[in-house]
């Protein structure tokens, strides 16, 4: 499934969550850390909950929660509380609508396995979307990609900033160094990475400007805190139909090529070794073609 948007949602909105799949993002999430106020933590935690649970609630988008630091709780109103039955707790659920959780503020592997520690005493498993927005995450992100639960690492340069306290600049320098060291972990360990947000919704220039860069640094997605994000994002993810045609050009000579024995062919007067094959694959890949 492709990966090139998400939409966080705040928890307590619960019109918010129902209508954030019609967005056409490819991944809704509901967030329970800071789009949500202190007081407001319990109610947010109900509305999630209420609508994962709605047999009627079944988007073609993948559904993350994003979890605050008190996780337990967090997962205690999702799905129960820690060895709780559930065929007698009212809070319990093995229907929820739910595919992945998405960690705040991981600073190193142990924080993505005390969270997968904490579903699997609930009896679930899911995958996590480890974000990296601190120094000891940023320089850790090679381990925390490798973590057994991670899908992907999503890179937060806001709070990145503000922990090295960097200045926020339009070109990102400040962060740079970060932000690639993100996406090269992922890369190494299979995993998807995801680009920190733009935070100025109404600059949509700036938007496309920040995630053609983004995807040309190699990252997967970028994440959105408007509706109006998400188009422009899918574009700047979704390859051109002249870059589609020639992976799978790409990939048809190189069938040829295998079925005679050769590892370096033409195509289109360009000789294709295998970097420039892996990329025809990738740029499939991202299309949503089969490629196996």
């Amino acid at each position: 499934m492709a990966r090139r948007s998400l939409l966080f949602s705040p928890g307590d909105r619960k019109k918010l969550l129902r209508n954030a799949p019609a967005t056409d993002a490819d991944i809704v999430c509901f967030d329970l850390e800071d789009a949500v106020a202190p007081a407001r933590k319990e109610e947010a935690r109900e509305a999630v909950r209420a609508v994962l649970a709605d047999p009627s609630f079944d988007p073609d988008a993948e559904v993350v929660v994003r979890v605050s630091d008190a996780f337990e709780s967090d997962f205690d109103a999702l799905f129960g509380s820690d060895g709780a039955d559930s065929a007698s707790d009212a809070n319990a659920d093995s229907d929820l609508r739910l595919d992945a959780v998405m960690v705040p503020k991981v600073d190193a592997a142990g924080d993505v396995r005390a969270v997968a520690d904490e579903l699997a005493a609930r009896g679930r498993t899911l995958p996590v979307f480890a974000l990296v927005e601190n120094a000891r995450g940023a320089l850790n992100a090679p381990e925390i990609a490798d973590a057994e639960a991670t899908t992907a690492l999503v890179f937060g340069a806001e709070d990145l900033a503000a922990d090295i306290g960097a200045t926020r600049t339009a070109e990102g320098t400040e962060v740079l160094y970060a932000r690639e060291r993100v996406v090269l972990a992922a890369a190494a360990a299979g995993v998807d990475a995801i680009d920190t947000v733009y935070t100025d919704f109404e600059d949509e220039a700036g938007l496309r400007e920040a995630t053609e860069f983004a995807a040309t640094l190699g990252y997967d997605g970028k994440m959105a805190i408007h509706p109006a994000q998400v188009g422009p994002i899918n574009e700047a993810f979704t390859p051109a139909p002249d870059r589609v045609e020639w992976a799978k050009r790409v990939l048809e000579a190189r069938d040829d090529a295998d079925e005679e024995g050769r590892g370096v062919f033409r195509v289109d007067g360009e000789m294709i070794d295998a970097p420039l094959v892996a990329q025809a694959e990738r740029i499939l890949d991202r299309a949503g073609y089969d490629t196996v």
